[in-house]
């Protein structure tokens, strides 16, 4: 028998996963870390903790399994993207690592495009607009604030070829992760040049890029030691978190999107040629499969919503069953209460860090299940922005997989399906980034032979759910009606952040 390991370096733990090559999961731990907040705004995590947090995931997953190690064929790895490790000569960290949800850095955005000659010539070079959490507004911060400690950098990694140097010694990055830090040139699949020199930064602080299927390393005697791996172990360089759980829900082939409802939301779709949004409202990304990219939009708050109304407004007194009950005793558009989900801000379509939620068209008859419902709603309004904008890049949708806590929900399933207006298929398998990264072990290793084959043997759609046709016209008029709200209110937002700022 031989296994495969999967390592998914996340934002509240490191989650482990090992699978047969035949198609069994054997077993799965998550170990958590803390996340720091030093000032409004930040997120910083020590990568001594993702470390440490590695070696304990391996350590119990192999202790719960029993297997053989000799039978591990290979590891990958999937990790939260954009977050920066700064490493010095030695290898040693310089500072914390600057994460993703930091949004410290509007100001070097801004830098970045003046430095690059706007939008157009920004998505000209990267393909993808300037946001805070990316990569590359962080090293021009740490420039411009902690001189010294940038002085010191060698090295600028991300987390997850943080933790594969920690196992192998060696130093790479590979094409989805690398696309994620607005330094790469995304069709070439290499660091732009043109960019690098435009921001003064230098390449040789930049590591290789690689393919996600390269072998890039074996486990060392050392981490054998430590783990219980065995030594030789060869690590494949895997692949950016969205990236991998793209390979998870079988997005191998055009035509095919995901939909996640985590606490974020997120609609990605393979894309056969590198085609960039001119103005920057949908991601593009190098996908891990060869020569392949995706379409990405991204909602700040999804499933985070719908936690937020159980906490905030009804104080965890309803359990999800009650909230997803009261919710299907509503009728589809929740009687005209329409709800935008930019609790934090919003990212796809609109950018705007100043928009906030907003419940639309209140009146005296709604009542609990109206707003849980208008929740369900809006966040799928907000879903719709994103596979709206895919279209208009000319991806042809024939296949639409809803993955995430949100879409356990039947209620929720059926509201997808119905505002989409396209059937939803739902898989056999949910475990994630990490599960994609030990398929991706198993193409780079070679016990498959394609994604098309590690698919087949693991991925499966267990049931659609179809669209209620009387329902579709409806949701698309409160559809209209929803994207005009932003436009309406976005001067609003604004003004309302300065009077807070």
């Amino acid at each position: 028998m031989a296994y495969l390991l999967g390592l998914d370096i996340g934002t509240s733990g490191v989650k482990g996963i090992l699978i047969s090559v035949e198609g069994e999961i054997i077993t799965t731990k998550t170990e958590g870390y803390p996340l720091s907040t030093p000032n409004a705004g930040w997120a910083e995590q020590n990568p001594e903790d993702w470390w440490e947090a590695t070696k304990k995931c391996i350590r119990e997953i192999i202790e719960e399994s029993n297997i053989n190690t000799g039978e591990i064929a290979g590891i990958s790895f999937s990790g939260q993207m954009h977050s920066s490790v700064f490493l010095d000569e030695e290898m040693e960290v310089i500072r914390p690592a600057i994460l993703w949800s930091d949004t410290r850095t509007s100001k070097q955005c801004q830098e970045i495009y003046d430095r690059a000659g706007g939008l157009e010539s920004l998505i000209g070079y990267v393909s993808n607009p300037a946001l805070e959490g990316f990569t590359a507004p962080k090293i021009l911060w740490l420039r411009e604030n902690e001189p010294e400690n940038f002085k010191k950098v060698n090295l600028v990694l991300l987390p997850k070829d943080y933790i594969r140097y920690k196992l192998t010694g060696e130093i790479y990055t590979e094409v989805s992760d690398g696309a994620g830090t607005l330094l790469m040139d995304v069709e070439q699949k290499d660091w732009s040049a043109g960019l690098l020199e435009k921001l003064d930064i230098d390449r040789e602080i930049l590591p290789p890029v690689v393919d996600a299927i390269e072998i890039t390393g074996r486990i060392t005697e050392a981490v054998a030691a430590e783990t219980g791996l065995k030594a030789g172990t060869p690590v494949v360089a895997g692949g950016a978190d969205n990236a991998c759980g793209a390979v998870g829900s079988g997005i191998i082939k055009e035509g095919r999107v995901m939909v996640s409802i985590g606490s974020s939301g997120v609609v990605l779709a393979q894309a056969g040629k590198p085609v960039a949004d001119e103005k920057g409202r949908i991601h593009l990304f190098n996908h891990a499969l060869p020569d392949s990219w995706y379409m990405m939009g991204v909602m700040l708050s999804a499933g985070m919503s719908f936690s937020w109304l159980k906490e905030s407004l009804y104080n965890n007194s309803l359990d999800y069953d009650f909230l997803n009950q009261l919710a299907d005793e509503v009728e589809p558009g929740s009687e005209g209460l329409i709800f935008l989900p930019y609790l934090y801000g919003e990212r796809t379509p609109h950018a705007d860090a100043n928009a906030r939620g907003v419940f639309f068209g209140i009146s005296g008859k709604h009542k609990q299940g109206h707003f849980i419902r208008s929740v369900m709603e809006g966040v799928t309004f907000g879903l719709r922005d994103s596979l709206e904008l895919i279209k208009e890049q000319g991806v042809e949708i024939n296949e639409i997989r809803a993955i995430g806590g949100g879409a356990k929900s039947k209620i929720w399933q059926q509201i997808l399906a119905d505002i989409f207006g396209q059937e939803i298929s739902l898989l056999n398998v949910e475990e994630g980034p990490a599960f994609g990264a030990a398929l991706i072990a198993g193409v780079g290793v070679g016990a498959y032979d394609s994604f098309a084959e590690a698919e087949s043997k693991m991925i499966k759609v267990v049931k659609k759910i179809a669209p209620e046709e009387e329902d579709i016209d409806r949701y698309n008029r409160l559809y209209r009606l929803y994207r005009g709200l932003y436009t309406s209110l976005k001067d609003n937002f604004k003004e309302l952040a300065e009077i807070y700022s």
